[in-house]
């Protein structure tokens, strides 16, 4: 049976790892700089690039079809059986991606 100041330490522990977990995510949301571009690769091969300044859409492929508006980039249609990419949201931070693996498709912001 655990003793009162061990039910501490363990309560002290958890807080302390949810707070260093909480500083890290808040510090890599925060650095997160703006993109430029979206940048489309298939298969692994960069296809084009659009900036995300430049609003409209842009086939992928045969089944995909990637919507720059406002400054953001998201998937808006795609054939692929689970859609996943689809549901993946706007993106407009560096670094940021959407991936479509059934039709083997990245969009990451440059």
């Amino acid at each position: 049976m655990p003793t009162k100041r061990q039910i501490i330490a363990d309560i002290f522990l958890i807080a302390s790892l949810i707070v260093i977990a909480i500083a890290i995510s808040l510090a890599v949301l925060f650095s997160l700089s703006e993109g430029e571009a979206a940048v489309v690769y298939i298969d692994g091969e960069r296809v084009f690039s659009v900036p995300l300044s430049r609003d409209g859409e842009y086939p992928i492929g045969e089944g995909n079809l990637l919507q720059i508006k406002d400054g953001y980039a998201l998937m808006k249609e795609a054939d692929c059986p689970d859609g996943l990419c689809k549901s993946q949201g706007k993106i407009n931070k560096s670094g940021e991606r959407i991936v479509c693996l059934p039709n083997r498709v990245l969009v990451e912001v440059e």
